[in-house]
Formats: C-alpha cells, sequence, structure tokens
C-alpha cells in the first residue's frame, strides 16, 4: 500500500506528496503519526482499503502529470452541472467530471428517455477524449443522485428512503439494493452516485433525517460497508467496478447529521472522540470496502466550515485514515467558507478539497480565478498535482479508459434492467421489510381481504407523496402517478389484494362513501421535501389545523375501525392520531412498489399470514413533540417506542387509547418569536400557490411553475443564500395575476402577531419596476380581506438587489382583515409587467413601528442593500 506522507516543509500542511508518485524522499516516514499524540492517534484509525494501490496505474498517474498543462489540471478539479455545461465546454476546459442535479435532465426534459441519457453521455465523454487542439484523452466522469434507485430517470425502480431501509435491519438486501441501483444507473452511461449518505441523525427536526439509516452508528457502519460493495462490487471479485457496477461516494465528511439544532448546514459541537465514535463510523466501513469518493459536507465542526477544514480533511481523512482516492466538494459547497465565493476559492483546495463542486454558470470564473491562484503562489502546484493524481487514480481505477463511450458498454440502453421486474421485486421486499407496527388494538391487523374496504388520505395514490424528496425533481414536487411507469401506489396494492379475494377496496380521500365500509385505511403524512427545506422547529405533526386527524376521528366517531399508514421522513409525535387510529403503521417513504403495503397489512385469502411485521425502530419515537434529540444513549431517555420497538400481528399491543395529547411546557415556544411562513419553501401550515383570475390557482409544487393556457405568471425557485431558497415572480402583465401563501379554509388565529406590534417581513428583490398598482393583501375568507397599494413603496427600493422589506400587521387589520381568521397571510397581485423575487417570509413581532410600510402609506426610508 503506497501511503501519504505529510511535508514538514510547510506549516499549512499542504505539502502532500506520493512517495513514488511525485519523487518524494523513500526512507521518509510512512506517515506522521509521530507527530501526534497518543490520543490523536486513538481517535482516528488507519483504514486498509480493500482495493490496494497498483504499480502500473501510479506509474500512468505520473506521466499523466508529466503531459498536462496547468490548465489541464485545474480542469480536472471542476464539475459543472448539466444546464450550465457543453460538450464543448468540456473539451475546452478540460473538464473532470459533470452532474446533474436534483430537477435537471438530458435536454431539460424530466421525461427523458434511456437514449436522451445515454447520447448525452456519449456526447460528453467524446468531447473529453477529444485530443484535437492539443487535448489529452482523459474520460469525464458523470455524478447524478442516485440516494433511493436512479431516482431522476422515470421508470426507474425507487427504493425505501434509508430511514425506513435502517428500519429492515437487513444488510444483505442493503447490498442487493446496491447493486441494482448501479445496474440501473449503469443501463442510462453514468459511472459515479453520490451514495451512501452515512450520516448519524441526533435531532430529527434536521431535514435530511430520512436519509440516514439510524441515530446511532452501529446499523449505519454495517450498512455503509454493504452499500459501498453493492455499488462498486466486491473488491475480491471480477465485479468490482465493472460495466455494471458505478462508483460511490460516503457522505457528508463529517458530522452533518449532529449539528446544533438540527440546522441543515449548521454547526457540530462534538467534541473529537465523539465526532468519530458518532459520526466516523460509516466512514471506516465505507473506506475498508474501499469507497472511492467523499464529498465534503456542508456544515461545520466547531465553527469551522468542512470544506474549508484542512485539519479533517487532510490530516484526518487522508493521513491518518488513508483514504487515497478523491474528496469532492457539495453543491457550490466552497463558497461558504469565509472569505470565499462560487467563483474563488483558494481556502477549499488547500483544505483538501480535490474537485469543486460549481453548479452555476459563473464555474468558468472558478477556473481562471484558479489558475491564477496558483501562479500567484496562493495554491501551491503539488496541492493540484495530488489533487489530479487522485481523480486520475479513481478514473483509472473505475476502467474509464478501458469502457469506452457510455453507450458502448455492456448494459448501455437495456431498457429492460430499468424498472425490471427482479429490482421491482427487491424494492417490494424492502418495502414489507420496512413498515413498522406501532400499534395494533384487538389485533386488527392482518385484515382479511374479503372486506368492504376504504381507503383515504392524500399519500393512499400518491406516488410521488409515497416516494419523498430526491424523486425526479430535488424536493420531490411536481410529480405526477403518471410519472412513474411501472410503479404502484398503496392503493394500488390494496386494491389488487382485496379483489383477488373477492373483497372490494374503494378510494376516497378525504373518507366520504354510500355504502358503510368494515374498515378504513388512511394514508397520510408529510409532503415531500429535501435537505434544508425539510428542516422543521417541532416533531409534532401538522400542529396548526390537524386536518388529517379531524378525517380519523370521524372515521372512529362512526364505529369505523381505522388503520393508519404514516408517510413520513421522521418519528414525529403524532399522540393524537395514534389515539384515533386502531392500527398504526410507521411506513416511513416505500418509494415506487407501495404495493408492498398491502403484502403485509392483509392476510392470504385461506386466513394464513402473508408476510409479518419484522420493522423494527433504528429512530426513537418522541413522547413530545420538544423530543428532538432523543437518542438511546441519552441519560434521560424516555421515548414513546424506544429504538428496536415494533410489534408482529402475534405480539399483545398494550398501546391504549389515552396518549397525553397536552403538550407539556418545555415545548412552548417563547412569546417573541417570529412566526415562518416560508423558508426555502412554503411552511406547513401553509401552501405556496399562484393564481389567475379567470383560470384559478395552480400550486407551486416544481421549480417553475406557469398558469397555463394565459401564462399571466411564472414563479421559479432561484437561488439567494443556498440552493432554491428563494422564488422569482414574472407576471407577463396580460390580466390580473397573484401569488399567495394559503392555509385552512376555516382560518388561523394570529391575533397575537397583532397584538405584539409584529410585521409581515420578508426578503425582496425588484427584478423589473412594476408598470400597474400592486396590492398586498391579507385574507380571512371569500368576503374579507385587508389589501393595500404599495408600488410606490417598491419604486423607493433599490432594484436588482435584496432587501429588508416589511409592513405593519396594524395596516391590514384597518383595512379589514380579521386576525382571528386569516386564510391567507400574504397575496400579492397586480394587472401590469413586474418581476420581483422573495425569500424568508415571516410574521415577525415588535417589528410595526420600523416597517417599511405603515399605515397611511407613510413609508421608512432606512433600507440598506444586504
Amino acid at each position: 500500500m503506497y501511503l501519504i506522507q505529510r511535508s514538514k516543509a510547510t506549516s499549512l500542511g499542504f505539502g502532500l506528496c506520493l512517495i513514488t508518485l511525485l519523487g518524494c524522499d523513500a526512507q521518509a516516514p510512512a506517515s506522521s503519526s509521530a507527530d501526534l499524540t497518543p490520543q490523536e492517534r486513538q481517535i482516528w484509525p488507519q483504514i486498509d482499503s480493500a482495493i490496494a494501490r497498483d504499480e502500473h496505474q501510479e506509474a500512468a498517474i505520473v506521466q499523466w502529470l508529466e503531459q498536462m498543462t496547468l490548465e489541464q489540471k485545474v480542469g480536472q478539479m471542476i464539475q459543472a452541472e448539466l444546464k450550465q455545461v457543453t460538450p464543448e465546454d468540456v473539451k475546452q476546459y478540460h473538464l473532470g467530471s459533470i452532474l446533474n442535479g436534483g430537477g435537471s435532465f438530458p435536454n431539460n426534459d424530466k421525461l427523458a428517455t434511456i437514449d436522451d441519457w445515454l447520447a448525452t453521455a456519449d456526447a460528453f465523454y467524446h468531447a473529453s477524449m477529444d485530443t484535437s487542439g492539443g487535448g489529452l484523452a482523459i474520460p469525464v466522469m458523470w455524478g447524478t443522485d442516485a440516494v433511493h434507485g436512479h431516482n431522476n430517470v422515470v421508470g426507474a425502480t425507487l427504493f425505501p428512503h434509508n430511514i425506513g431501509l435502517g428500519a429492515t435491519h437487513n444488510p444483505q438486501l442493503i447490498r442487493q439494493i446496491g447493486a441494482a441501483t448501479a445496474r440501473e444507473v449503469a443501463v442510462t452511461g453514468i459511472d459515479w452516485v453520490f451514495a451512501p449518505t452515512v450520516a448519524t441523525v441526533r435531532d430529527d427536526r434536521w431535514g435530511r433525517t430520512y436519509e440516514g439509516y439510524s441515530e446511532t452508528p452501529a446499523l449505519i457502519k454495517q450498512y455503509a460497508e454493504q452499500m459501498t460493495i453493492g455499488l462498486q462490487g466486491s473488491a475480491h471479485s471480477s465485479q468490482l467496478l465493472d460495466e455494471t457496477r458505478v462508483v460511490a461516494t460516503a457522505k457528508h465528511f463529517i458530522g452533518d447529521g449532529g449539528t446544533l439544532g438540527g440546522i441543515d448546514r449548521g454547526n457540530n459541537l462534538s467534541p473529537e472522540q465523539e465526532l468519530f465514535d458518532l459520526h466516523g463510523q460509516g466512514y471506516v466501513s465505507a473506506l475498508s470496502a474501499g469507497v472511492q469518493r467523499v464529498m465534503a459536507s456542508f456544515n461545520s465542526w466547531q465553527g469551522e466550515k468542512l470544506h474549508g477544514s484542512q485539519y479533517l480533511l487532510t490530516e484526518v481523512l487522508k493521513n491518518r485514515m488513508g483514504f487515497d482516492g478523491f474528496v469532492v466538494g457539495d453543491w457550490n459547497g466552497h463558497a461558504f467558507v469565509p472569505g470565499c465565493s462560487t467563483k474563488s476559492c483558494p481556502q477549499a483546495i488547500n483544505a483538501g478539497l480535490d474537485m469543486f463542486m460549481a453548479p452555476d454558470a459563473d464555474w468558468k470564473e472558478l477556473y481562471h480565478n484558479t489558475i491564477q491562484q496558483v501562479r500567484a503562489g496562493d495554491i501551491p502546484l503539488q496541492r493540484i498535482d495530488d489533487a489530479v493524481s487522485r481523480i486520475l487514480r479513481v478514473k483509472l481505477r473505475a476502467g474509464l479508459f478501458d469502457k469506452g463511450a457510455p453507450s458502448t458498454r455492456a448494459v448501455a440502453g437495456r431498457e429492460e434492467i430499468l424498472g425490471s421486474p427482479e429490482h421491482r421485486a427487491i424494492a417490494r421486499q424492502a418495502v414489507r421489510e420496512s413498515l413498522v407496527l406501532l400499534k395494533n388494538k384487538n389485533a386488527l391487523l392482518p385484515l382479511d381481504p374479503k372486506l368492504n374496504v376504504l381507503v383515504a388520505g392524500d399519500g393512499a395514490d400518491h406516488i410521488g407523496k409515497q416516494s419523498g424528496g430526491w424523486t425526479l425533481s430535488w424536493q420531490g414536487t411536481g410529480n405526477a402517478n403518471s410519472d412513474f411507469p411501472g410503479a404502484t401506489s398503496i392503493f394500488d396494492g390494496i386494491e389488487s389484494a382485496v379483489e383477488a379475494a373477492g373483497g372490494s377496496a374503494t378510494l376516497s380521500p378525504d373518507a366520504r362513501y354510500e355504502q358503510r365500509p368494515d374498515v378504513a385505511i388512511v394514508v397520510f403524512g408529510e409532503d415531500p421535501y429535501a435537505e434544508g427545506q425539510g428542516d422543521v422547529q417541532t416533531l409534532e405533526y401538522q400542529p396548526d389545523g390537524h386536518t388529517d386527524l379531524a378525517l380519523l376521528k370521524r372515521l372512529k366517531a362512526a364505529g369505523i375501525p381505522v388503520i393508519s399508514v404514516f408517510l413520513s421522513g421522521r418519528p414525529l409525535w403524532v399522540n393524537k392520531e395514534l389515539n384515533a387510529s386502531d392500527a398504526f403503521v410507521a411506513a416511513w417513504l416505500p418509494g415506487s412498489e407501495g404495493a408492498g403495503v398491502a403484502d403485509v397489512l392483509f392476510r392470504q385469502a385461506d386466513g394464513q399470514i402473508h408476510y409479518d411485521f419484522v420493522g423494527k425502530l433504528t429512530f426513537s419515537w418522541p413522547n413530545q413533540p420538544h423530543h428532538t434529540t432523543l437518542n438511546d444513549d441519552d441519560k434521560t431517555y424516555q421515548p414513546l417506542f424506544a429504538q428496536d420497538y415494533g410489534l408482529s400481528v402475534k405480539d399483545q399491543d398494550t398501546l391504549t387509547d389515552n396518549l397525553a395529547e397536552v403538550i407539556d411546557g418545555a415545548a412552548e415556544s417563547p412569546t417573541d418569536q417570529a412566526r415562518s411562513l416560508f423558508v426555502s419553501r412554503a411552511l406547513p401550515p401553509w401552501q405556496l400557490l399562484i393564481g389567475d383570475t379567470e383560470y384559478g390557482q395552480v400550486p407551486v409544487n416544481g421549480n417553475t411553475v406557469t398558469i397555463p393556457q394565459v401564462e399571466t405568471l411564472t414563479i421559479t425557485a432561484i437561488n439567494k443564500e443556498v440552493q432554491e431558497d428563494a422564488r422569482q415572480v414574472l407576471w407577463s402583465g396580460r390580466s390580473l395575476g397573484e401569488v399567495l401563501l394559503q392555509g385552512q379554509a376555516n382560518g388561523h388565529d394570529l391575533t397575537d402577531m397583532l397584538q405584539k406590534n409584529g410585521a409581515l417581513s420578508l426578503e425582496l428583490r425588484i427584478d423589473s419596476e412594476p408598470t400597474d398598482k400592486v396590492h398586498v393583501r391579507m385574507d380571512c375568507g371569500s368576503q374579507c380581506t385587508g389589501s393595500l397599494e404599495i408600488r410606490e413603496t417598491l419604486l423607493q427600493l433599490k432594484p436588482k438587489q435584496w432587501l429588508p422589506f416589511s409592513i405593519d400587521l396594524r395596516c391590514f387589520a384597518q383595512a379589514g382583515a380579521d386576525f382571528t381568521h386569516i386564510t391567507k397571510p400574504l397575496v400579492l397581485t397586480t394587472r401590469g409587467e413586474l418581476s420581483l423575487s422573495f425569500a424568508n417570509v415571516k410574521l415577525e413581532p415588535g417589528l410595526a413601528d420600523r416597517a417599511n410600510y405603515q399605515c397611511g402609506g407613510n413609508t421608512n426610508s432606512g433600507i440598506a442593500a444586504y
């Protein structure tokens, strides 16, 4: 094994050299362990990768480095996004990689075919191999977010998200899922996936909780190894990185699941030993299994951004743990390092980042700036050579120099593999084994399939909802059942099982019925989300309104037995829903094979058990909404359901219908706390819509939505601070258009914000001036509204700059809004042309007297750009 030596010639620790590669002193110590304290040596062990160094490959790397110009080397270190790069760019800038982010497809077509994916992959490959004009033939890599199957491709098999896979406690199944995913990715000519996620989730408010297998590291360590082997193939077999496998990525290094408050991209304050013990175990097993890439994390550790942490990326990961693949950044993650931007970040390269993930159009500026920084001495050339050596090593190990064009590889274009019966059978097994039975009063389950079954809830026949985030689009929104050919909704499975046995199944999302059913199955839960857009402040399910609870109570009051099938990306406080249910199943986010739920809910026609419940919790279930960091190693561990809880249908259920429904004082929010309405997405119970006076309203459930027919208004997700955290709205001037946040029909009591001198506040950018009057409203029913005209106020704002903007809530009240039942806390309308962008909408107490818009039309001139 070739070890990496830390150079003592530089106090910054940049002087990395490969002993045989760059001519370092062969007599030098093989590692820097002599410089470490006993405690440091103990924390981070050297990991022996299952993939050993190959002398012929190392010699080839030396030859490549000798031939490459600085421009060619830096090009290898940049990964551009499909929407912002062309094959000609790959050739001209010598790019090492491209990626398709969530919601990005060949030809920008969500329904792109396998041939479309392959044609695009071929175009980029051939561009990278074009040697005209002095180019070098170094094959480009394509990375994709295949995190629960090949989830960006229509027709692919979608497996349960990781939180559900954790509940299966079946490492061998994880390996099968990895191998199936790899085959489906290979069909489209892609060779790199950003998986597995090996985060240890410590606060369930985190929007990526469902990407974690468990809240404790033991299972994660097992799964990280098996998923890596499944994706890449065993290092001890001929399948290793062959044409049916892909290169895996362990992510996100390190501590992303342990940020303070469960805030995505937040700060992990763990002591170093805890960082390794809790958050490092997945890397130990993934590196041992031979994972070739590690993705740097967005989060900080003890205040330092991981993308800029030389200690963790270089000292720990590369030197002490011996990782000899390469470190890739996350989506513009380098830009969050102090002193950096999307266009420039020598700090990240010097810290040990080997490849920038640079998805914006300004990746070319990043390329040129990096070249200049090397020439100026801000980045040592030795650090560039180390990074490129690592990238070339992975490409050689992956066989990219030998496999040829993507369309010529063994399984490329084989449509029968994508969503194949074999793969769907694996996914269906995973669904069955992931279901956790939390309640089964009077042994209601399994059901007789010959019954008259009512199937209710908005998740019953909604494949997009049951699949969650990272499904076709980044957030998993904007999808219809027709987008999932070959998939089954949960209702599809129930209907098939019941009708085959001579029973009947009726779909009624609102649980209305003409013929009284024998039993009701209600499928409900969280709507799709991803990353920080899924961060929540409380674990209470539907804290304002309880729409689903009302449906459950109505059925129970009618004397109909109720089985709840709960879709969620995390454990949530559902005591009220549990009390209103006779049986309750945590189904997590099962993916495309919803029929697997029916396999367990119903017995066979002859009365025998078909499949029993075997799923066991890997996350503690909260007893109160504020039990957000409830983990089994806590000294005050008092969950409602502990880890490893999960009933069999043969178990006696002792759970009552009298669980506490009152939130204790520890969960109460401070009285002066702002109430967020929109943070990257509309927060429950609010929904974002756009509308036209003639054609009605359209929910905003994709990254670009336009009112059909007339195109009065278009709304697009844009980046302000992070990916898609803001919306840009364009009014065409064709008719009266509106963008609005809407709640429940019976309204919401917001009088507390009015009484606390509150204001409606948001961050606003005027992209083009309004040509007609602009109104902002708060509605309180069909005939109840408070409307203000704000065009003159908007004209006072500096254009094309993000500014804080606020409106005194008393103005809405004086204009007629009844704050005891607000149905729409924000409505923006105009008949003219206008383009504006907004982010971070909230009701903020104590801001009224400093608001930009105050009653009587007076404005506060104290507006400064950020």
